[in-house]
C-alpha cells in the first residue's frame, strides 16, 4: 500500500515529535523508527526527514547536539524542546478531532469494514 503524499506531509511534523518525545534521537534511527511503526508502510527518505527536521529547529521545537559516539560516525542528535512538547499536544488535539471524524464517517457508510480488510 502507498500512502498519498498529502498524508504523509500532513502527518510527518507530529510523528516526529512524538518520537522525539520518547527519547532524543538522530536522523537514521528516526527514521527507522518511522517505519517500525507503521509496520514498513512508511519508509521516508533523508531528502523528506532533513528538511523537516531544520524547520523545526527554526520553529523552537527541537534542539540540536552534534555527538562523537565511541563506535561509528559523529551524529546530529535532536532533542524536542518545551515548545515542541506544546506544538506536539496541539497536533495531537488536532489528529484526534479528524481521526474521530473519520471514525464517525466511515462507520456510518461500512467503509470502515471496508478499510479493516473486510468485504
Amino acid at each position: 500500500m502507498q500512502i498519498d503524499k498529502d498524508l504523509v506531509a500532513a502527518s510527518a511534523t507530529p510523528l516526529v515529535l512524538a518520537i522525539l518525545s520518547e527519547d532524543e534521537s538522530y536522523g537514521y534511527a528516526i527514521l527507522k523508527r518511522v517505519r517500525e511503526l507503521s509496520h514498513g508502510k512508511l519508509d521516508w527518505t533523508d531528502g523528506m526527514l532533513y528538511p523537516l527536521l531544520h524547520r523545526l529547529q527554526r520553529l523552537g521545537y527541537v534542539t540540536t547536539e552534534w555527538r562523537n559516539p565511541p563506535e561509528g560516525r559523529r551524529r546530529k542528535y535532536y532533542a524536542i524542546t518545551e515548545a515542541g512538547e506544546a506544538a506536539l499536544r496541539e497536533h495531537q488535539r488536532q489528529w484526534i478531532t479528524v481521526s474521530e471524524a473519520l471514525r464517525q464517517v466511515w462507520r456510518d457508510s461500512d467503509l470502515e469494514n471496508f478499510a479493516l480488510g473486510g468485504a
